[in-house]
């Protein structure tokens, strides 16, 4: 038998091992670098997204009523990104209470790759309402509040789920 035909196969599978073990190093090291160039800090790389905090800017303020305390939260939206009408929640204590919002735009609808048809706001400025009260019809003072929301990027990219904490004081019903 000859011995150089028995070392081919051997020979083969070597190489065929340590050209796998390349190309898959290869891959995730050009996975990585596509994804530190999707959120890039570097200067002289421009990001192909905006942080969530320059794509949306969310602000709550309070007036005091006959009914309750008004919470208004006001959303500034950069063009070419939306706001789920749905994903706009409120956490506090119990003994509060919340009406529904009231929106200052009316939504669109639109086919999201993640939620199916929804409604989603893409004005530059909405103002979402609501009445807050308390079930025993006595004022409260620094009430903990948390406003949850959730926008996207029409580009592609949704951001995760915020949070914005806040406190409010809770007008008595007369």
């Amino acid at each position: 038998m000859n011995k150089q035909s028995t070392k081919k196969p051997y020979l083969l599978a070597i190489t065929a091992t340590a050209l796998m073990t390349t190309l898959s190093m290869t891959s995730v090291a050009t996975q990585a670098a596509g994804l530190g160039e999707l959120f890039s800090n570097n200067s002289a790389q421009q990001s192909k997204f905006l942080p969530v905090d320059k794509a949306f800017q969310v602000t709550s303020s309070t007036k005091a009523t006959t009914k309750g305390t008004q919470l208004s939260i006001a959303f500034d939206i950069t063009p070419g990104h939306y706001v789920y009408k749905d994903k706009l929640t409120l956490s506090f204590p119990k003994g509060i209470n919340a009406s529904p919002f009231t929106f200052s735009q009316s939504p669109v609808s639109i086919d999201d790759p993640t939620f199916g048809k929804v409604p989603v706001f893409t004005q530059k400025t909405v103002i979402a309402t609501t009445m807050i009260t308390t079930k025993n019809a006595k004022a409260a003072k620094n009430v903990p509040v948390v406003i949850g929301w959730q926008g996207c990027a029409q580009a592609g990219l949704c951001y995760p789920p915020e949070k914005v904490k806040t406190t409010l004081n809770i007008a008595v019903k007369r």
